[in-house]
C-alpha cells in the first residue's frame, strides 16, 4: 500500500500535472506519445461534455450548477494547511505522546499513556489505545471532539505502530488524472502488490523463511491474486454505485463526492491491516450504504470507523469506542449494545455515588457532632481517617450527562396550496430526449409536506432539487411557485458558503450587517445551534465537518424560510445533532423536502417516500425500513454482495 507521504506527493504531482507544471510520463503517457497533442484536444472536448451531460456520466452535479464559494483561491492555500491540521511551514498542529505495550511482532496494537493535542487543545490525555486484529470499531463523539484528528495522527504514525501493519486512512478522493475510476484502483492495487512482494523479500533476509510475519504477508499476498484484479475491482465499484459507462470515467472528470468513492473502492480492495474510514458514508446513496454495510460485515482485519449513522454501526461493528472525557472508553457489541452497557454502568454508577454521598455526609456530621467527648473525639477521629481515605482513593464521580442539543427554524409564513408544483415536467442537461432524467412528472409540495426523495445517485434526486429553486428550468413543462415562496437550501456543498479564513462570530456579523454589529447577539444566535465558546471565534477552517454544518443550519434559520429543501443534512453531524435535526423540522411549520443516506433521520421525519428511478418518480407504499430491506434482498438476490 501507498505510505501517507507518498500519497501526498502523488497526489501534488497530479495537481502539478493539472496545472501544467512538469508533466511526468506514466507508462500509459509513454505509450500515447505519438498523439498526445490530439488526445489533449479530445480530453478537452470530453471535459465539456461530460460537464454538459452530468447526470447521464454519472456525475449529477455539473459543476457550474455548486453553490457560490465564499473562500476565494487566494485563501485556500490556508484553507488547505488548516484542513490538513499544519503551520505555515508545513508542521503538524498535533502533538501526541504514547508508549507502545504489544509486542512488535503483534498484529494487534495497545498503546499506554496516549494524548493528543490539536491547537493547544488536549482532546486526550493518558488514555490506552487498543486495536485487536479482526475487530471493526465504531469511533464515537460529540463534533469537535477530536475523532477525524485522531484518525490523522494514527495514520502519519505519530503513535509508535509497528511498520509491518500498514494503515490507510479514507479522508480524501483519487487525485485528478487521466485514468478511469476502475483503471486508477488497479494501478494502485499493482503498487501495492510491488511494494508487499519488496516487504517479502526484506523480511526474508532480516527474519528469515520462518518469520510469522512473513507468514501472513504471503497469507495476505496470496489472497490479493492478480488474475483477479479487474473483476473483483469491478465488482466493489458497481457495488459503490458506478455503471458501465462511469467505470472508466477520468477522475479529473469527477466531482469530490466520485473521487472519494473510487479512494474508498481502492481502500477495500487493498485491504489494509488497519483500515480507517472517516464517515464514509457521506457520499453514498441509500443504495450504496447498504452495500457498504453488508461488505464491511464481512471484514476480517482491523477497522476503525467514524460514522453518525447508528443504523451502519449496527449493522458493521463489533466494538465500540467512546471519545469521551478525554478518554477512549471501549465497549464490546454494536452501538444498540453500546447504548444499553453505558446506560447502565451509569445507573448503577450514580446509585454508588449517591450511597457515598450520603455516607459522606453522615461522617461529616458525627465529626462535628463529636464536641469534646472523649470517647467520641476517638470516634471521630476514626471516621476522619475514614473520609480521607476515601478521598485519597479518588471519590466516585456522579454522572454528567450529554450536553443536549437542541434548535428550532423560525415560524414560517403559512402560504396556501400549491405552494411548489411540477406539471408534466421533463429534464435533460443536453435539452435531448435519449438523455432525459425525468419525463413527464407531476407534483405537489404543501406547507405540510414532509418528503424524502430516495433512488440511485445520478438519476436526478439532487437535480430535481435545482429545478425546485429555479436553478434549472425544466426542457418541458413547468414548475410552479408560490409568489411568497422563500426556500432554504442546504446542499452537500453548504459548508463552500462559509469563509473558511474566518471565525463563525466574524463570519456572520459581516453577512448580516444590517441586522447587527453586537457581539453579544450574534453569540446568542450561534449559540441556539450548538456553535459556543471556543467555536465561536476559531477559524472555521479549523473546525470539524459537523461544527461547520451547525453553523450553515444557523445561517438557514437566520434567512428565515418557509419550505425547506435539504441534500444529505446530516454529512459530520454528531448523532446528538441528527436526533437535534429531526425534532427541529418535526416543530418546523413549513414544508420540508429532503435526500439523505441516514435511514434514521428518513424514520423519524418522512411522512412520504417518493422513489426517483427510471427517468419516473413513485410513492413508495410502506417505511422506509421497508425501503431499506427491498434493497438488501435486491443486491443479495444479484450477488452483488
Amino acid at each position: 500500500m501507498v505510505s501517507a507521504s507518498k500519497e501526498k506527493r502523488l497526489a501534488k504531482k497530479a495537481a502539478d500535472a493539472a496545472d501544467g507544471k512538469g508533466e511526468k510520463k506514466t507508462l500509459v503517457s509513454r505509450s500515447k506519445a505519438a498523439s498526445k497533442a490530439a488526445s489533449k484536444h479530445a480530453s478537452k472536448n470530453a471535459s465539456k461534455n461530460a460537464s454538459a451531460a452530468g447526470s447521464v456520466a454519472g456525475d449529477e452535479t455539473p459543476p457550474n450548477l455548486e453553490e457560490d464559494v465564499a473562500t476565494d483561491s487566494k485563501k485556500m492555500e490556508q484553507v488547505k494547511r488548516l484542513a490538513d491540521q499544519k503551520d505555515k511551514d508545513g508542521l503538524t498542529d498535533r502533538v501526541t505522546t504514547g508508549v507502545l505495550a504489544s509486542t512488535e511482532a503483534s498484529k494487534d496494537v495497545k498503546i499506554i499513556s496516549a494524548s493528543l493535542t490539536f491547537h493547544g487543545r488536549v482532546l486526550m490525555t493518558d488514555t490506552t489505545l487498543e486495536l485487536t486484529m479482526g475487530r471493526r470499531y465504531g469511533l464515537l463523539g460529540e463534533n469537535g471532539c477530536g475523532k477525524s484528528t485522531l484518525l490523522k495522527a494514527i495514520s502519519e504514525r505519530e503513535y509508535p505502530i509497528p511498520k509491518h501493519i500498514d494503515i490507510y486512512l479514507l479522508n480524501q478522493g483519487a487525485p485528478p488524472s487521466d485514468l478511469g475510476a476502475l483503471e486508477w484502483v488497479l494501478k494502485e492495487a499493482e503498487n501495492e502488490m510491488k511494494r508487499l512482494d519488496d516487504l517479502a523479500e526484506k523480511m526474508l533476509e532480516e527474519e528469515g523463511p520462518e518469520s510469522p510475519m512473513l507468514l501472513d504477508l504471503y497469507d495476505h499476498m496470496d489472497k490479493m491474486d492478480p488474475s483477479t484484479f479487474a473483476t473483483r475491482a469491478s465488482l466493489i465499484l458497481t457495488g459503490l454505485g458506478f455503471n458501465k459507462q462511469t467505470i472508466h470515467k477520468k477522475t479529473k472528470d469527477m466531482s469530490g463526492g466520485w473521487r472519494m468513492r473510487v479512494a474508498l473502492g481502492k481502500a477495500l480492495f487493498v485491504k489494509p491491516s488497519l483500515l480507517l474510514l472517516d464517515d464514509p458514508t457521506a457520499h453514498l446513496d441509500l443504495e450504496a450504504c447498504v452495500w457498504l454495510e453488508e461488505y464491511l460485515k464481512k471484514w476480517d482485519r482491523t477497522l476503525v470507523l467514524v460514522s453518525h449513522s447508528q443504523d451502519f454501526l449496527n449493522g458493521v461493528c463489533t466494538n465500540m469506542i467512546d471519545m469521551r472525557k478525554q478518554q477512549l472508553m471501549y465497549y464490546g457489541g454494536n452501538f444498540d449494545s453500546y447504548t444499553k452497557t453505558r446506560s447502565e454502568q451509569e445507573a448503577n454508577q450514580m446509585k454508588a455515588y449517591e450511597k457515598q454521598q450520603t455516607e459522606i455526609e453522615h461522617i461529616k456530621k458525627f465529626i462535628a457532632s463529636a464536641g469534646t467527648y472523649a470517647n467520641l473525639v476517638r470516634q471521630a477521629k476514626s471516621r476522619e481517617k475514614i473520609l480521607q481515605k476515601m478521598y485519597d482513593d479518588g471519590l466516585i464521580e456522579k454522572v454528567e450527562a450529554d450536553r443536549e442539543f437542541k434548535f428550532r427554524f423560525a415560524e414560517a409564513d403559512k402560504l396556501p396550496p400549491p405552494v411548489l408544483s411540477f406539471d408534466n415536467v421533463t429534464f435533460s442537461y443536453s435539452g435531448e430526449a435519449k438523455d432525459d432524467l425525468y419525463r413527464n412528472i407531476d407534483l405537489g409540495f404543501d406547507m405540510d409536506s414532509r418528503t424524502a426523495l430516495v433512488g440511485p445517485n445520478g438519476v436526478g434526486k439532487s437535480t430535481l432539487l435545482r429545478l425546485m429553486t429555479n436553478k434549472l428550468s425544466p426542457t418541458n413543462g413547468t414548475v410552479g411557485r408560490h409568489t411568497h415562496l422563500k426556500l432554504g437550501v442546504y446542499s452537500q456543498h453548504s459548508s463552500e458558503q462559509l469563509d473558511l479564513t474566518k471565525s463563525a462570530l466574524d463570519f456572520v456579523r459581516d453577512r448580516y450587517r444590517e441586522k447587527s454589529q453586537d457581539y453579544q447577539y450574534w453569540r446568542q444566535q450561534l449559540g441556539k445551534y450548538g456553535v459556543s465558546g471556543n467555536t465561536q471565534t476559531a477559524l472555521m477552517g479549523t473546525l470539524s465537518e459537523g461544527q461547520k454544518s451547525r453553523i450553515v443550519f444557523a445561517l438557514l434559520a437566520i434567512d428565515g424560510p418557509n419550505m425547506l429543501l435539504l441534500d444529505e443534512p446530516t454529512n459530520g453531524l454528531d448523532i446528538p445533532s441528527i436526533d437535534a435535526l429531526a425534532d427541529a423540522i418535526n416543530h418546523f411549520d413549513g414544508g420540508v423536502i429532503v435526500v439523505s443516506h441516514d435511514f434514521r433521520l428518513l424514520d423519524k421525519i418522512a411522512k412520504q417516500i417518493l422513489v426517483c428511478e427510471n427517468k419516473t418518480i413513485k410513492a413508495w407504499d410502506g417505511t422506509i425500513g421497508d425501503y431499506k430491506n427491498y434493497l438488501r434482498k435486491k443486491m443479495l438476490a444479484a450477488g452483488a454482495v
